[in-house]
Parts: structure tokens; sequence; C-alpha cells
């Protein structure tokens, strides 16, 4: 009897401990797309126009590219480089979609990687796991084997494997700061494909992505109404295991070897979660961070044709800087 009473205790702390995989549905989350945040954003903007994607006669693309195989599929990319040739390889920028880790989807800055493209960059639009089909750290792996890969196609498509950006929006772009943060950190690689070629980012551009999921000015991992984006990410509440939460910021690895970092942030202050904090840890070793807020602009604002340009213009300035 005591025996049993035991071993039902160390099931029911087992239980308590493991990962949940509710959200795991394996069918597609559409309700964060460019027409939605259209919607939702013309209540308090009403101005507001979508960027369309571009008709351009100075570039060339390559749209659903296999770049890993996780077992059970393939993901895709797709490729967008200037047609004219160049004597010298080009920047390369990895362009992240956004989405709460769960929605969203890689054509949503199809015309913000035309528009690098025009302007001399090779760009990558990649899918990634998210939250309804794999759980943190998939989407991280997926997206270094995308780096990987541009790093074994470097030659094709004319690439500078010296200056690679990650790039993202919302989650996107905290996964491009943490991309760029664990850099040569074994445990963030995954296995899938091209595994004798770097993962390293030279350079960050973080548009409205939180630094830390654990912090004073963090809403993330509220599940009083309904399972936050961040705890279907994990797996877990933020209690059950802050370890892993914290694992999974960028601020927890900001200092020595992280590379350059660009922020474009909107006027909603919790999409700026740890920014200064993140900037505070790279200034004794002379890290170039650059921040630019557009005011009185919404979470979703790239989107939009009023905030395009400009954070074209901003992108483009900071890489020419550190490149």
């Amino acid at each position: 009897m005591k025996t049993c009473f035991l071993t039902g205790l160390v099931l029911l702390a087992l239980s308590a401990n493991a990962q949940s995989l509710k959200g795991i549905t394996n069918q597609k989350d559409t309700s964060y797309s460019n027409y939605n945040a259209l919607q939702s954003t013309r209540q308090t903007h009403p101005d507001i126009v979508l960027v369309r994607e571009l008709s351009s006669k100075r570039i060339r693309e390559q749209r659903n590219i296999p770049y890993a195989n996780t077992g059970k599929r393939e993901l895709l990319l797709d490729a967008f480089y200037p047609k004219k040739p160049s004597k010298k390889p080009r920047p390369a920028v990895l362009i992240i979609h956004g989405g709460g880790w769960r929605t969203g989807n890689r054509s949503q800055h199809i015309p913000l990687a035309q528009r690098l493209a025009e302007l001399g960059y090779v760009t990558f639009t990649p899918e990634y796991r998210l939250s309804t089909e794999a759980l943190y750290p998939a989407a991280v792996h997926d997206l270094k084997a995308a780096v990987r890969w541009i790093r074994a196609n470097a030659d094709q498509f004319g690439v500078d494997t010296t200056r690679i950006a990650s790039l993202g929006f919302s989650a996107g772009g905290q996964l491009s700061a943490l991309l760029g943060n664990t850099n040569g950190k074994p445990e963030f690689e995954g296995s899938d494909g091209n595994a004798n070629h770097s993962s390293a980012v030279q350079a960050i551009v973080d548009i409205d992505g939180i630094l830390a999921f654990i912090h004073p000015e963090s809403g993330e991992g509220d599940d009083s109404r309904s399972t936050s984006a961040a705890t279907y990410w994990f797996g877990y509440a933020k209690d059950e295991n802050p370890d892993l939460w914290k694992k999974g910021s960028a601020l927890t690895y900001a200092g020595e070897t992280t590379p350059p970092t660009l922020f474009i942030n909107s006027s909603v202050e919790r999409m700026h979660v740890g920014r200064e904090d993140y900037i505070a840890a790279l200034k004794p070793f002379d890290i170039y961070t650059e921040v630019h807020t557009f005011d009185n602009s919404p979470h979703s604002f790239c989107l939009f044709t009023q905030w395009f340009e400009p954070t074209v213009e901003y992108i483009n300035s900071f890489l020419l800087k550190v490149f």
C-alpha cells in the first residue's frame, strides 16, 4: 500500500511538471494575417494602407525552396535577390515573420524582402514550426537551419557568408534577437540540415520584438483569461518553468558576443520589454546599437505604407553601417 502511494505521488509530480501539448493541434492558426492586422488596426488608425508585393524588373525571386526536413515535412523559404550581377558577394537578410509563435506566415514580409533586394541584399523569408506543430525550441532550430542553408547555398545566390543578418517582426523580432545572441551555442542548433555550416548571424534587426519574457515590464504569460501565446510556445506557464522562459530570452545571453543590433519600435511600450537592459548589457563591450521609435504607431506598423519606407531606410542605413 505504501509503495503504491509513493508511486502515485511520483507520477503526480511528473505530470505536474510535464510540458503541456494542448496547444499542438497540427492545424494552421490563421488568426494573424496582414488583412486581419489591417482590419483591427483601422479602429485606431483609419487611414492606413497595406504594403503590396512589388513587381520589380530589378529583382529575381525563387519561391517554395526546401531548406530543411524535420522528419515529418519539408520546411520552405523564398529567396529574393538583385537581377544585376555583382563582382562581390552581397549581404543576406533572413526575414522572420511574427504572430505570437503560433500564427502568421512567411508571405507577410515579401514586400520587405523585395524592397531590400532592390537595394542590393539577398533576402530570404523562411517558414518555421509554430506552436500548433512543435514547441520551443523547434522554431529556433528551424531558423538556425535556414541560416546554415543560406551558407551552404551562398554561391548560388551570391551571398557573402561573413555578412548575414537576422531580421524579424514581433515574435519574429524576438526570434531574430535570440538567434544572434545564441551564436555558437550547440543546444540551440538542432539537427536538421547542413551541420557542417555555421548558423551564426553578424547583425540583428528587431522590429517590435521583446527581449525578455520574465521582466518587470513584461505582459507575457498572463493566462488568467486564456492561455497566452508564450505559454503555448513553451508548453509551460511562467511559474511552472521560469528557467525555460529565461533560456528563450535574448536578454539572458546579451553581452560580449552579441552582434550589432537595430531596434525599430512602435509606440506600444510592452513590445519593447528588456530593450534598455539589453543595450546596457552591450555597452561595456562597445557593441553598436541603434533605436528608432515611431510615435503614435500601431504594433503592426511595418505592414503599412505610412511606416514602410522609413523602416526600410533605417534597416538599410544600419546594415550599411555595420557591414
